[in-house]
């Protein structure tokens, strides 16, 4: 089954603690993949053994040809381009290794050509505008797109950047994103 809804949640600085507060206001059975895109390139990712504290939800790092599957969160590794393909998730060498990654960008636009189910594009606290060149392919394709708020964003940059695309649907709290997500997953149900 590939019809049911992807949420990618996209970040960086000051992410974590809007991971954490989207998490701990999702439930475990709503049908939807989480998939978090947290554009780290030096550092080795830790988020798939800080998060699983705040969803009951399994948290998998992301493995080559991981089946994508409704009720987890996957976390992206680091220094990764991630892509989708035949429902599966893949990983290529970072096509951009110098300057601010665009993972988060790379990710929305294999989603736009390769996943049959709805997508959800969350843009949460980060520097930079990685994410924000893919929100109007997502919305091209029935998509639905959410900004943090920034008032409520560590590092605003990015929703910022997401914001000025013109092509965010809502702006919202991470608890408001929470609600937004569940409403459209049970509308899709």
């Amino acid at each position: 089954m590939k019809n049911f809804p992807i949420v990618c949640v996209g970040g960086s600085a000051g992410g974590l603690d809007a991971y954490i507060r989207l998490l701990k206001n999702l439930p475990a059975d709503m049908g939807v993949a989480i998939v978090i895109v947290n554009h780290i390139t030096k550092f080795p990712t830790l988020l798939h053994e800080i998060l699983p504290n705040y969803t009951t939800m399994p948290v998998d790092l992301i493995a080559k040809n991981l089946m994508i599957e409704p009720n987890r969160v996957f976390i992206i590794p680091e220094n990764r381009d991630l892509h989708v393909q035949n429902g599966e998730f893949r990983l290529e060498p970072i096509s951009k290794p110098c300057g601010w990654p665009d993972v988060i960008t790379v990710f929305l636009r294999s989603l736009t050509r390769h996943w049959d189910g709805k997508l959800i594009a969350v843009i949460v606290s980060g520097y930079d505008g990685d994410g924000a060149a893919a929100l109007c392919d997502i919305k091209a394709v029935g998509g639905i797109t959410i900004a943090q708020q920034l008032s409520t964003a560590l590092r605003p940059d990015m929703p910022v950047s997401a914001i000025d695309t013109g092509c965010i649907d809502f702006i919202l709290s991470p608890e408001n994103i929470a609600q937004e997500i569940m409403r459209i997953a049970h509308a899709e149900a």
